[in-house]
């Protein structure tokens, strides 16, 4: 777990400054995905509800979302915390991939990675944004904010497409050995088709060969053990990725 938490706290900085507010730090997005508020990566402490809404009251200020994320089994204080404050948690399984399982792709669906210059990359921003229940439109930004993260190795990317376009979307992070697979969403008319699991899929085959590249050109790192992979998901998505080989390892807080 702590290069779990390690990654927590490395992976919003490419997309935020920061701001240290009592045993909290605050994200603070400069680009088009909003952050949250994390302990503070190796602080042991007994959180309170003042000290979380000190943060709120700052995130209120900046007109960012009241969001924090965490792990219970690493800061199992801040929880009751939270919810005497009045917050509601959603408590995600936390899953780590044990064994990658492979994943029937349907008949007339290509899953690829795609890259920052693939002309599909607005498309599956699109798909992306009606999979979490929006209307696909003013989607630009986040398109252009994506396509600089791909160009830079931030983020990698995978869809399924068919002759329909895209159908569903997914991201993952990597920072080092680490990568968490993210925003994985199949537009409404294409979901139960198995689509979200083959972009995991995918998403986890990336993340493995991309690591390998890496040791390849570093002899001193062969022989070392394979990235650690994990996403949080909820309970019935929690079932599709146990079958691709994810096995829950904690419980993610979120809020917000």
């Amino acid at each position: 777990m702590n290069a779990i938490e390690t990654y927590y706290d490395a992976v919003p900085r490419s997309a935020a400054r920061v701001e240290e507010i009592g045993p909290f730090t605050l994200f603070v997005g400069t680009g088009a995905w909003p952050y949250y508020a994390r302990p503070r990566l190796g602080v042991v402490h007994e959180f309170t509800p003042v000290e979380i809404e000190t943060v709120r009251a700052r995130q209120r200020e900046l007109g960012v979302p009241e969001a924090f994320e965490w792990v219970d089994e690493t800061t199992p204080s801040l929880l009751p915390a939270a919810r005497a404050a009045g917050l509601e948690v959603m408590e995600a399984p936390l899953m780590v991939l044990s064994g990658a399982v492979p994943a029937a792709v349907p008949d007339g669906v290509t899953v690829r990675t795609i890259d920052a210059d693939d002309r599909a990359l607005p498309a599956a921003v699109v798909a992306q944004d009606r999979g979490f229940g929006g209307t696909g439109e003013g989607t630009d930004g986040r398109a252009d904010f994506l396509r600089e993260r791909l160009r830079a190795g931030l983020t990698r990317m995978a869809i399924a497409e068919s002759a329909e376009g895209v159908l569903a979307a997914g991201q993952h992070q990597p920072v080092g050995d680490v990568t968490e697979i993210v925003g994985v969403a199949t537009v409404p008319e294409a979901r139960r088709r198995g689509l979200a699991g083959a972009v995991t899929a995918q998403l986890v085959a990336d993340a493995t060969a991309l690591v390998a590249a890496a040791r390849r050109a570093d002899s001193a790192a062969s022989g070392t053990a394979g990235p650690v992979v994990f996403l949080s998901a909820g309970e019935d998505a929690a079932r599709v990725y146990a079958r691709l080989g994810f096995e829950r390892r904690g419980t993610a807080c979120i809020v917000g």
